[in-house]
């Protein structure tokens, strides 16, 4: 019996998919970041929907062929999710959440009911199937601002150069702690759908979603986070600990307190950006870690792996679904709609209100950049896994609710990520463009009336010759003046006040060269006297020319 050598297996095409994706990305990095400015989520989800099992897909890598698919969705986001948060806890100012309390209490409350509230009603114009509290859930996995998305505009070249610092800090501060934010406004339509009784669903949702969820979490991972800044310096003073270490705290923090908040089974995410505020509040562990590059490695393996998972996830076979109430025109236009109307007027309407906010024009730009990604999708998957079983075709409300809201917000996250990802690099191209048509158009009308452009470096050998006996004379007439000034300095002793009132001289005549003008007379300045020498004896004098 012959041995098989050659066996393809998921995971084998999960490794090469990913690692050659990061071997690719990472060769020309720069091209994309620097020049392009190109993060490496788009060009993930670009790639993972070309492998994937889209209509014109490789169809090499389909997350949905590995069984329980909503569960691996689930832990592969709330990773991503969790390091993320935590990183951005870690590298925000000393004590920012603080200080800026003001500003993030406005973007994260009433902003981020005001999107709640309009893309429900959106969602409930466009799906006539859906019922408003069904509008409601799906609204909910819409409502955060993914960190991942956001870090475009929060960090790289183009951010450092055009973005102020306040406006990057404002807006990292508000898509970490929005994602956890988020879960009120899901376990609320949640528990309206399951519950039979409108006051027993909202004493729910109180005690379970904001009490013991959103607060408990934020308390855990407050504690945890201060708990372990102690420990890391009291480690570090003592020599316990080596830097390599001290920088592995930044994957080993987050995932324990991800994992022991969802233990607990309270907000895991909002536990996980308390934490990453308190374990850097002092500025401490930030400065530490400042010079380490695992972060950096960290960040784009894992972001990396998410987005091309959530390309190659992407239920596009659903876009078009008449029987669930989905048609890709009215997918289409809601993704448009809340591109405009989410976050936009809310923020236009309390820039007076939020302190990082100086005029308009920022309130413009932050209500644009809230960009919807894996915080999105965790959630809507998080809520499939709470709704009841789906049928063909869905019985009741419920399981109609868990058949479309996974269709619906992948669409819009695509939405999003095209938009977000590609704000920037059109930006830039648009702004290229036209200084390089108003520096077209000024040399063009510059030049209308003179020579062609190849001509414009030459000269008439006319002129030259011209040029050249120019030249000649001038050299002549400069060398006779020298010559003359230190004869009459030497032996004519020191001159008269007169003299040096009188800088204009006349110019001795010259044999005039044919077709050439003689040369204006020149003003000559005072040269400085030469003294005669002591012991009566002349200077040595140099004549040049």
């Amino acid at each position: 019996m012959g041995t098989q050598l050659v066996e393809v297996t998921t995971a084998n095409q999960a490794y090469l998919c990913l690692a050659g994706f990061l071997v690719f990305f990472s060769a020309i990095t720069l091209v994309f970041r620097e020049k392009l400015y190109l993060g490496e989520c788009v060009l993930a989800t670009a790639f993972g929907i070309a492998i994937g099992k889209c209509p014109h897909g490789a169809g090499i890598f389909d997350p949905r062929s590995w069984g329980s698919t909503n569960l691996v969705t689930l832990e592969v986001l709330r990773v991503i999710l969790a390091t993320g948060v935590f990183a951005i806890g870690i590298e925000l100012p000393r004590a920012y959440m603080r200080r800026r309390w003001r500003s993030q209490f406005f973007m994260l409350v009433p902003v981020m009911i005001f999107g709640w509230l309009i893309s429900s009603v959106l969602i409930f114009a466009l799906f006539p199937k859906l019922d408003f509290k069904s509008s409601l859930l799906i609204s909910a996995c819409l409502t955060p601002t993914d960190p991942i998305l956001s870090v475009a505009i929060t960090m790289g070249k183009f951010a450092l150069n055009h973005v102020p610092e306040h406006i990057r800090l404002l807006i990292a501060g508000e898509s970490a702690a929005n994602d956890g934010m988020a879960y009120p406004f899901l376990t609320l339509p949640l528990y309206l759908i399951i519950e039979h009784t409108t006051g027993a669903s909202v004493r729910q949702w109180f005690l379970v979603g904001v009490l013991y969820q959103v607060i408990l979490g934020c308390v855990l991972g407050a504690i945890f986070g201060s708990a372990f800044r102690y420990l890391l310096r009291f480690a570090q003073e003592r020599g316990f600990i080596n830097t390599e270490s001290f920088v592995a705290q930044h994957l080993a923090l987050a995932i324990f307190v991800m994992g022991l908040a969802n233990l607990l089974g309270c907000d895991e995410l909002l536990a996980a950006f308390s934490a990453g505020t308190a374990l850097s509040w002092d500025g401490h562990f930030k400065e530490t870690t400042e010079s380490a590059i695992f972060a950096s490695i960290l960040d784009l393996v894992l972001n990396s792996a998410g987005f091309i998972y959530i390309g190659a996830w992407i239920p596009f076979q659903l876009f078009d679904a008449p029987e669930l109430g989905i048609v890709p025109w009215r997918l289409i236009v809601l993704g448009i709609s809340l591109i405009l109307v989410r976050r936009i007027p809310a923020i236009i309407i309390l820039q007076p209100l939020i302190p990082d906010l100086h005029n308009m024009r920022e309130a413009l730009f932050v209500g644009h950049f809230g960009p919807m990604g894996v915080g999105a999708i965790y959630i809507s998957t998080l809520a499939v896994t709470k709704l009841p079983q789906t049928e063909s075709p869905p019985a009741n409300q419920a399981q109609l609710l868990a058949s479309v809201v996974q269709p619906i917000v992948s669409f819009v996250v695509l939405v999003s990520i095209i938009v977000h990802g590609l704000s920037i690099p059109f930006f830039t191209l648009g702004k290229r463009v036209r200084t390089f048509s108003v520096t077209s158009s000024r040399m063009s009308r510059a030049n209308s009336n003179r020579d062609p452009e190849w001509l414009m470096s030459t000269r008439p050998a006319s002129e030259i010759k011209q040029g050249l006996n120019h030249t000649v004379v001038s050299l002549e007439q400069k060398n006779a003046d020298d010559t003359q000034s230190l004869a009459t300095t030497t032996f004519g002793g020191a001159r008269n006040d007169s003299n040096l009132e009188n800088s204009v001289h006349e110019t001795p005549a010259r044999i005039p060269t044919p077709g050439v003008e003689p040369p204006a007379a020149a003003v000559t300045r005072p040269r400085p006297q030469t003294p005669m020498p002591s012991d009566g004896m002349l200077p040595k004098v140099k004549f040049t020319g």
